[in-house]
């Protein structure tokens, strides 16, 4: 069976679409099969990942689910495809319309839909897949026959995380090393909201790791007040390993997008911001559970509010043992291949959520 991906990245959609399906063609990939990734993509070190892992790539001129986008990608379809294959298509992003996937739906393909949020009317799709902790309180008005598979079970992770151990995370009396990382795009600049809140700590024993996103407009900028600051700190450009950086961290600051289930796999306890409408119900869900400290949205905050939440995590060793457990246990790396082996083993029956 062939794998086709469409997502698009920019400065304003960011990054995480294009890489969880990145993560996930690596796990179909690893069972044999062929990936073609469909879309617009402005960040060019990101193409060239795509390329890298031996994936085909076919660009559109622009992230828009019109009838442009809709033909372009159809033709791509008929053009590429053999009748009859089981190949399935998935859809990630939140500008795909109903009318969209109906129309891709009728050429015949398998669909997978990867959504966070349930904000369309109607869902036409064989599989929607929703990885967040909150999916199970979700209603999907969906087809009939439509297979629901929600919640952190189906969380993808990249080989590298894979790879790693998670399960030796010290944790240690005070953190130290905290890691600052708000998506691939941050548009709003929550990042240096984060800065300036660690400047007020005044605390010579933190050392910090910036995490710039490859789409971030405003990196000169953090550039500039991180130099003139006293703090302590990394200011690292979509780094190529994310993994190490997580190891050795105490702490971190994230949004609540994909890269906290990186960091939740990982161990690593998490201060979380709300940046947009997707990620309120997620962070509230991992709040309530314990897995997060959740200061909800980045616009409601004051510097001098972000800087007591992070000093009293700094503090409170046994809050970080026990986000650091839940953590490991709510994301155990099989989510990529659990969702294939319920792919090749679908078929079009009856409607059922796992």
């Amino acid at each position: 069976m062939d794998l086709y991906i469409r997502a698009d990245a920019d400065s304003k959609i960011g990054i995480g679409h294009v890489m969880r399906c990145l993560a996930f063609a690596q796990a179909w990939q690893d069972q044999g099969g062929k990936i073609i990734f469909i879309g617009h993509c402005e960040n060019e070190p990101l193409k060239r990942r795509i390329l890298k892992e031996g994936f085909n790539f076919i660009p559109l001129d622009s992230a828009c689910s019109d009838s442009d986008d809709l033909k372009s990608t159809i033709t791509i379809l008929k053009k590429n495809r053999k009748a009859n294959k089981g190949d399935w298509f998935i859809l990630d992003g939140y500008h795909f319309t109903s009318d969209y996937q109906k129309a891709i739906h009728e050429t015949g393909i398998n669909l997978l839909i990867i959504d966070d949020m349930n904000h369309l009317a109607h869902y036409h799709a064989d599989i929607i897949l929703n990885q967040n902790s909150n999916a199970r309180q979700l209603t999907y008005n969906c087809d009939e026959r439509t297979m629901l598979l929600l919640g952190t079970s189906y969380v993808f992770l990249r080989r590298e995380f894979l790879k790693r151990n998670n399960s030796n995370r010290a944790i240690p009396q005070s953190a130290r090393k905290i890691i600052v990382s708000l998506g691939g795009a941050d548009p709003d600049n929550v990042t240096l909201k984060i800065i300036e809140s660690l400047k007020i700590l005044n605390n010579p024993d933190i050392d910090i790791d910036v995490v710039v996103g490859p789409a971030n407009e405003h990196r000169e900028n953090l550039r500039s007040v991180l130099e003139s600051s006293r703090l302590s700190y990394h200011m690292l450009i979509n780094p190529p390993d994310m993994v190490d950086l997580m190891a050795d961290a105490d702490m971190a600051i994230s949004a609540g997008g994909g890269t906290y289930w990186e960091l939740a796999y990982m161990g690593v306890p998490c201060i979380m911001i709300v940046l947009a409408e997707n990620q309120r119900g997620v962070a509230e869900e991992l709040a309530q559970s314990g897995a997060v400290m959740n200061l909800g949205w980045h616009n409601l905050l004051s510097c001098h509010d972000i800087a007591q939440a992070i000093k009293l995590l700094i503090i409170s060793n046994q809050t970080r043992r026990e986000m650091s457990k839940k953590g490991r246990t709510m994301i155990d790396g099989k989510g990529a291949n659990l969702t294939i082996n319920t792919m090749k083993s679908y078929k079009r029956s009856g409607r059922v959520s796992q």
